[in-house]
């Protein structure tokens, strides 16, 4: 049998049944728009978040008397600790310069600097924050801290900001991770169960090819180019109606507003293919699935 005779069986069927191909259709590409909108919601929430925890950091201070070769000896050991990424170092003068800047009245009153030059360690991962205090200053046996390093005078991680940060990041990512699950299982539960309504109204179409002896597979692959077709339709609309509220309404808000310009999300042309392979690959295997019922006749 000839493909075309397939794909025009397809056409025929949709323009015979429009109400419930219509409501396939509908439903794929209501679908298909929150998907839209949330896949870069949930990349945006997720980027926030993992910004904010790039920010985890241990602080570690050294004494007053320390000289050079102290901060020389003290850098390349935090280079090679345990958990250590980025490690930045920040002089008693550049500490005493970027706090005059954002206090200048309160700073102007000192006669010295009592700031301490200071190493700023980046964890490998923020949630090795605590390992990497732990390997910087163990804890001794009468209960404090001991550096492992004469020349630092105390490590700190900011642990209250710390704590809060990782449990609120931590908090975020599931949540959108849970939801995003969630949508997705509903999406494809909705287009499969519209799909198997849409089915339901032929059902005696499709006893009658069977009981005239037509094999699954000739019946199926109408019903099936018939998904496509309307998953592919319901796709293309919601896509282009994402295009049009991106250029109308977001790009607009993004020159006045620096927060929906900041976040690093999906371009356009690749999430609309993806939505589009999204839309046809759930239509078809809707199809595909709710003819399993129908043929066993």
């Amino acid at each position: 049998m000839k493909p075309a005779f397939f794909v025009k069986e397809a056409f025929r069927s949709i323009s015979r049944n429009a109400i419930p191909s219509f409501a396939a259709m509908a439903s794929v590409l209501v679908t298909v728009l929150v998907l839209g909108v949330f896949i870069p919601v949930v990349q945006a929430t997720t980027g926030a978040a993992n910004e904010v925890r790039g920010r985890v950091l241990v602080d570690v201070y050294l004494k007053k008397d320390a000289t050079k070769q102290d901060i020389a000896r003290v850098q390349a050991m935090l280079q090679h600790v345990d958990h250590a990424g980025k490690v930045e170092y920040v002089s008693k003068a550049q500490a005493y310069a970027q706090e005059k800047k954002r206090n200048p009245e309160a700073y102007e009153l000192l006669g010295t600097n009592p700031l301490p030059d200071t190493f700023r360690v980046t964890p490998d991962d923020p949630d090795n924050v605590l390992k990497l205090r732990d390997a910087l200053a163990p804890t001794a046996a009468s209960g404090g801290r001991s550096p492992v390093d004469p020349a630092i005078d105390q490590v700190k991680n900011r642990k209250d900001e710390t704590t809060k940060i990782l449990t609120a990041t931590r908090v975020v990512k599931l949540a959108m991770g849970g939801l995003a699950v969630l949508l997705v299982v509903a999406s494809i539960l909705l287009i499969s169960n519209t799909i198997r309504l849409s089915l339901f109204s032929r059902r005696r179409e499709v006893e009658v090819m069977k009981l005239v002896g037509a094999t699954d597979s000739f019946i199926r692959i109408p019903f099936v180019i018939e998904g496509v077709v309307l998953g592919g339709l319901g796709g293309v609309v919601a896509i282009l109606l994402l295009g049009v509220g991106k250029v109308a309404f977001l790009d607009p808000l993004t020159s006045d507003f620096a927060l929906l310009g900041a976040p690093q999300t999906i371009g356009l042309p690749l999430l609309a293919a993806l939505l589009l392979l999204a839309s046809v690959g759930v239509s078809a295997a809707g199809s595909s699935l709710s003819l399993r019922k129908f043929l066993r006749v």
